[in-house]
């Protein structure tokens, strides 16, 4: 009898759900089949393994999350720029109930390189692409800005800048469950790089 086909999509949706939550340690394929409706089996014969649905399910997930992004980096002032950025950036470590956090730092968090448990050098490469890639939108941004005369800074470190800033937000929004902190924070940052806006 031919297996069931399934909904790649549903199916990648469920598991970086999980991921995200539990993250990859915490989470198996017999809770990804279920709360999915297909059969363990199946998710092996289409992955290969939990490491590669992770993968995947993380692939689709950059994807969406960097059309975000440019959306929100896409027209206005850098300052009207970098406040949309940063406000996408927090929200969505604050989604879910409770919120989950980044699933990129929680990531990093979990590589543990030649062992048999954990992720591996080719989650670090996925990890890594994603900030590269979030780092060169923000650099476009700022260089655009330069161009124009509003912004004064080097646009590539700043952009270093902001992405490293963004990790720091990840962490404390774990550590202290205080989205006002981060929001904080982020129009500080905001002001150390373009300067405050005269009121």
């Amino acid at each position: 009898m031919r297996p069931r086909e399934f909904d790649h999509d549903e199916v990648l949706r469920v598991a970086f759900e999980q991921f995200w939550r539990k993250g990859v340690r915490g989470t198996s394929l017999s809770d990804i089949a279920r709360d999915a409706g297909v059969q363990r089996g199946s998710l092996y014969n289409a992955f290969g393994s939990k490491e590669a649905l992770f993968l995947t399910a993380y692939e689709r997930y950059a994807g969406e999350y960097l059309n975000t992004l440019q959306k929100a980096l896409g027209a206005g002032s850098p300052r009207k720029r970098l406040t949309a950025f940063f406000d996408v950036t927090i929200r969505n470590f604050r989604s879910g109930s409770p919120p989950r956090g980044c699933p990129t730092t929680r990531g990093l968090m979990e590589l543990t390189f030649g062992e048999n448990e954990g992720l591996d050098e080719n989650a670090r490469q996925a990890f890594a692409g994603l900030m590269t890639r979030i780092t060169d939108l923000v650099q476009e941004t700022l260089s655009e800005g330069a161009a124009r005369g509003e912004f004064k800074g080097n646009p590539a470190m700043a952009a270093l800048h902001i992405a490293t800033v963004t990790r720091g937000l990840a962490v404390l929004e774990r550590a202290f469950d205080d989205e006002a902190q981060l929001r904080r924070i982020a129009a500080h940052t905001v002001d150390l790089l373009l300067g405050k806006e005269s009121r």
